[in-house]
């Protein structure tokens, strides 16, 4: 698989500064993704989401290509800051500034996390896409092992 090209517009010249979005290791799934803020925000545990800009554009222009904006492992265990919707999604189509909506999952009475300028808070990762067309049918052309079963079917103990 190749790797696409896409274009990035820097709308932050600080991102210039904090280096342009990357992978931070050869095998990173997803490049980190900058809060652009003028001074630091404090997340209050369950307050409501917050936009946090990006200060950058992607545009893929690909239809066969998303990108998901997702919550950092280690901000989101350790600290609770997560993304308010869970997954962003990232359109092919979608030319201008990345946010980050973000959330402080901790109880109340938690402390809250202090947002810097210039912190990596999410990660964006980049999956192809299928773009099916479906026949109309009255009854499938196959069964599977599963069948009908329904939502929760498998059941959670192992067999």
């Amino acid at each position: 698989m190749s790797n696409p090209q896409f274009e990035l517009k820097i709308l932050d010249p600080r991102i210039h500064e904090w280096g342009l979005p990357t992978f931070q290791t050869d095998m990173a799934a997803g490049i980190d993704m900058f809060a652009c803020l003028d001074e630091p925000l404090l997340l209050q545990p369950q307050a409501d989401a917050v936009l946090i800009p990006t200060g950058v554009a992607i545009l893929m222009n690909d239809p066969h290509v998303v990108a998901f904006l997702l919550a950092r492992s280690g901000l989101g265990h350790k600290k609770g800051v997560i993304l308010g919707q869970s997954v962003g999604t990232i359109d092919a189509d979608y030319a201008n500034q990345i946010f980050i909506s973000t959330w402080l999952r901790t109880p109340p009475g938690s402390e809250p996390v202090v947002i810097h300028p210039g912190d990596r808070v999410a990660q964006l990762v980049f999956l192809p896409i299928l773009r099916p067309s479906f026949n109309v049918v009255d009854d499938f052309s196959t069964t599977t092992s599963r069948g009908l079963g329904g939502f929760g079917s498998t059941g959670v103990t192992s067999s």
